[in-house]
């Protein structure tokens, strides 16, 4: 009897060795393919956001934590900027910064997104790359019809508006989702904020 479950013991422990190998063979096969999409999805939305621009790199003096401060002292508590990216050109002049947002407001679960602001200040837009809003009500917020609001606008502050805009700062929300309509406006708000920091805008 003794001997038996020695025996079982041995070839479960085989089993467990066996199978954790194939996992970790598995994930590491998808880990770069995982990456390389990720990495493709937010170049998509850098281009979405800076058609002019030839490529993009890193902000080397970009600061998560300066940045979300300087997201809270504008107002933007529950904004996280999580990156910047300098927008180049073909002879790699900087055209202006592309900066990368979550908002933690959304109806169902946080917003990403990436605003894309000229060195004058001009914000040219936004895309999202996440985003769980219920689908025909919060999900507009991520189709051209209210992303065109914002864009080629030179304005400090956006604020939401029910029912009629009367100027550029103003964006009509999307009718019945004022939250996320609010939260899309507060993120980009907030990356407006963090380019201000860095020497551009108003």
């Amino acid at each position: 009897m003794k001997n038996k479950i020695v025996h079982d013991a041995l070839i479960l422990t085989a089993i467990t060795l066996i199978a954790g190998f194939f996992l970790g063979l598995v994930h590491d096969i998808t880990l770069e393919p995982i990456a390389k999409a990720e990495y493709e999805k937010k170049q998509a939305a850098y281009r979405n956001v800076f058609e002019d621009a030839a490529s993009f790199e890193e902000y080397a003096e970009f600061d998560e934590a300066a940045a979300t401060q300087a997201a809270i002292d504008a107002g933007f508590a529950n904004d996280l900027v999580e990156g910047a990216q300098v927008a180049l050109d073909d002879s790699g002049n900087t055209l202006g910064y592309v900066i990368t947002v979550t908002s933690t407001e959304g109806s169902q679960a946080n917003i990403t997104l990436s605003i894309g602001v000229t060195n004058e200040g001009v914000l040219n837009g936004y895309a999202t790359t996440s985003i769980s809003e219920t689908p025909g009500l919060g999900s507009k917020v991520a189709d051209d019809a209210f992303k065109a609001q914002f864009a080629g606008k030179d304005v400090e502050e956006y604020v939401v508006e029910k029912a009629t805009v009367t100027s550029d700062n103003q964006i009509l929300a999307v009718s019945g989702a004022t939250i996320s309509s609010r939260a899309v406006t507060n993120a980009v708000n907030a990356g407006l904020a963090y380019f201000r920091t860095i020497g551009g805008g108003n």
